[in-house]
């Protein structure tokens, strides 16, 4: 396991601290400061008891001899442990009691993950009702040990927790840009540690199909265009996430998204396929002929081979996004329509779907799909995962399916953690195109945009139409995230929704989830991830041997929202997997700490007046340095204008701090203000994000919270 050496002595660890401690406000729910970084909140702690040292590291004791996959369970307790804590002396180990009950409903819905922790003065107990229940156990006893001037300790707690929802997943989509199984199994690593229990693998789409086939061999030699994964790779990754008690539902989407199919099988294609080099060419529309015999006999072998490699009871068959112009405008398909009575291509893709979720049952699983398959006559059984609004959670439940939620979660638009939290699953109007969007835009109402329109009329769920959500799920499109940004752009964002998932629906302060994210994020990298790392050789690949001062930018700055990035993407291409916007992180830790800061410092706290200015003067003075790495490197100089308006803004906070005199400095300031508030405003929301001008770079200004304030402040 590759660890960063900079843990946990370095400059990442101690920032991450201080950054806790300065936006750390009243105790946590009468915690003291260590449990209050705990990321699932647990349904019930005890207030803290103090500490005990670690010196020794940490001796687990079982109370019955422990499976195979409970010690390698511990064995990677006691790695991580000593990535965090540091190696063990020689002193007495601090002991840690399991025990664990039997499940014999391990990798299901109904798996049991209750488990108790305490930590004392003479050693620990952890009772879980089954494996799963260990794993958390194990993964919150880490996030109680913390670094003191006299070593590793460990917070003395009583923790009783249990999720609140059965399922709690991560889409990955490895289609658009590959992901290697290293990669993989890293973000696996990070779901264990923040409890997530399922991977939906997003295996297929137009830009790739990912896995070895030797039914249908040219899927591999055309459609995977060289990469993908072996059979016995899977295997592997499915092994590897079952032993962190994470289930991995396959996605193999059809009728739609199909271009890597059938450009393998072009005979199962509904249409002429495109050029893929043409400009602006859409590469998600090609579909499967649903009138075709050849279409469902394939379909029928490839999943029964498939199902060899993922042994879940649930199969995700996609059946999203179909553009009915691909039927419409065949002929021959359009005369099947209007011989068989078929309305529309809705209609016919509503029967082709009862087809499949026939396909899937006949081999003993249960048919998972996106919203649109919740529209065909399918039995009430079958998983509908919504993703065009939160009203589909009402509409599918209602008719009596199961829903997963991936509403509001989906990472690639580049929202920040704040964002998808306020999100809960439950809420029929949490997420959709809202009135207020519709009214500013006035764009053509089609069947499409219906779709996703938010339903000011949506009723509430239900008791029984709650017990009917089995949980949600964060999703992660790659067309704009390139192997080595994937664990930045999952994570923290991914741990602030798992606690979505697990907590309680009452755990809902975002400034607390905020000051508790960089900490968390020190352990993801202390035991493993490398966003730290990717993002440093993205810096390095744009200003070698010189990357402060883009650092200190980036420290300023976060992305464009919703679909702008991929607006611009698809002007620039793969040049904006390099960019500075490549590198930018949507939470912003430290724009997140200023603009903290700054809301303190205005309500009375005037310590913070000093490192405020500290902060401004860096932001400042860094305009010079970062123009001269800039020079004839158009990447940098795309954003130059950003690292300017940087600085302009920073001078204005300074002269709040520093109670300038005069108008002319102010009013600059508010013009600036004004013209980055637009910029925010102009990837709010799906509609504008695709439409309205973006800022340079597509890097939108993230410590104008705090200018404004101060700004203001002083008229």
């Amino acid at each position: 396991m590759t660890r960063p050496s900079s843990f946990p002595n370095g400059s990442f660890w101690k920032k991450a601290c201080l950054g806790a401690v300065l936006l750390a406000g009243t105790a946590f729910g009468g915690m003291a400061q260590a449990a209050s970084v705990l990321m699932p909140v647990p349904q019930t702690v005890s207030a803290s008891n103090g500490v005990s040292p670690l010196s020794g590291g940490v001796r687990i004791v079982w109370d019955a001899q422990p499976s195979p996959l409970l010690q390698r369970a511990a064995a990677r307790f006691t790695t991580r442990l000593d990535a965090i804590a540091g190696a063990a002396g020689h002193g007495a180990p601090y002991v840690l009691h399991i025990s664990a009950g039997h499940d014999p409903a391990y990798l299901t819905t109904s798996t049991k993950e209750h488990y108790a922790l305490t930590t004392s003065a003479d050693g620990a107990h952890l009772e879980a009702d089954g494996p799963a229940g260990v794993v958390y156990g194990l993964a919150t006893f880490l996030q109680l040990v913390r670094q003191t001037s006299d070593g590793a300790v460990v917070e003395r707690l009583h923790i009783d927790d249990a999720p609140r929802f059965a399922w709690r997943g991560l889409l990955l989509d490895v289609s658009r840009h590959f992901a290697s199984v290293e990669t993989v199994k890293r973000q696996l690593d990070a779901m264990e540690l923040l409890k997530l229990n399922v991977l939906h693998w997003h295996l297929n789409d137009g830009t790739g199909f990912r896995v070895e086939s030797h039914v249908f061999p040219k899927l591999t030699s055309v459609g995977s265009h060289g990469q993908y994964y072996t059979q016995a790779q899977i295997r592997d990754v499915v092994a590897y996430a079952s032993d962190r008690g994470i289930r991995i539902v396959p996605e193999f989407d059809v009728p739609g998204h199909a271009l890597a199919v059938l450009q393998a099988y072009p005979e199962l294609a509904a249409q002429p396929l495109p050029d893929v080099n043409a400009v602006g060419e859409n590469l998600n529309n090609p579909a499967m002929d649903p009138t075709n015999p050849k279409t469902l006999k394939f379909i029928r072998a490839l999943y029964a081979e498939m199902e060899t490699l993922f042994p879940d009871h649930y199969f995700h068959s996609g059946g999203d996004e179909v553009l009915g112009t691909q039927w419409t405008n065949n002929p021959k398909i359009a005369a099947y329509m209007k011989a068989h009575g078929y309305a529309d291509a809705p209609a016919l893709q509503a029967a082709f779907t009862a087809q499949v979720e026939k396909i899937l049952s006949s081999q003993g699983r249960v048919m998972m799909g996106w919203d649109e398959v919740s529209e065909a006559p399918i039995p009430k059984n079958v998983v509908v995962e919504g993703w065009r609004g939160s009203k589909w959670t009402g509409s599918a439940t209602q008719a009596g399916h199961p829903v997963v939620v991936s509403s509001g979660y989906y990472l690639d638009l580049l929202t920040p953690s704040r964002t998808h939290y306020a999100v809960d699953p439950y809420d029929t109007k949490a997420n959709g195109i809202t009135p207020a969007e519709l009214e500013e835009t006035h764009p053509k109402i089609t069947p499409l945009l219906q779709a996703f329109l938010q339903d000011p009329n949506a009723a509430p769920l239900t008791d029984d139409q709650k017990k009917m959500v089995l949980g949600a799920e964060g999703a992660l499109w790659t067309e704009v995230v390139s192997e080595n940004m994937l664990d930045a752009r999952l994570w923290p964002r991914t741990a602030a929704l798992a606690e979505r998932f697990w907590s309680s629906e009452s755990v809902r302060d975002v400034d607390d989830l905020e000051r508790r994210l960089p900490v968390i994020m020190a352990e993801l990298q202390a035991t493993g991830l490398q966003a730290t790392q990717h993002e440093n050789a993205l810096k390095e690949g744009l200003a070698p041997g010189h990357t402060g001062p883009l650092s200190m930018l980036l420290s300023a700055t976060v992305p464009v929202r919703n679909y702008a990035l991929n607006r611009l993407a698809s002007k620039s291409g793969d040049a904006m997997l390099s960019a500075p916007v490549a590198i930018a992180d949507p939470d912003a830790f430290e724009a997140t700490r200023f603009n903290s800061m700054v809301k303190r410092y205005l309500a009375g706290e005037k310590s913070l007046k000093a490192p405020l200015k500290a902060m401004l003067t860096a932001w400042s003075s860094n305009d010079e340095a970062f123009s001269a790495i800039a020079k004839d490197v158009p990447a940098l100089e795309e954003v130059t204008p950003v690292s300017h308006t940087v600085a302009a803004l920073s001078n204005a906070g300074l002269n709040v701090l520093n109670g300038a005199s005069g108008t002319a400095w102010r009013l600059d300031a508010q013009h600036l203000i004004a013209a980055q508030d637009e910029f925010f405003h102009n990837s709010s929301n799906h509609i504008l994000s695709l439409k309205s001008e973006q800022p340079p770079g597509g890097l939108l200004i993230a410590i104008l919270p705090g200018i404004k304030a101060l700004v203001e402040s002083h008229n």
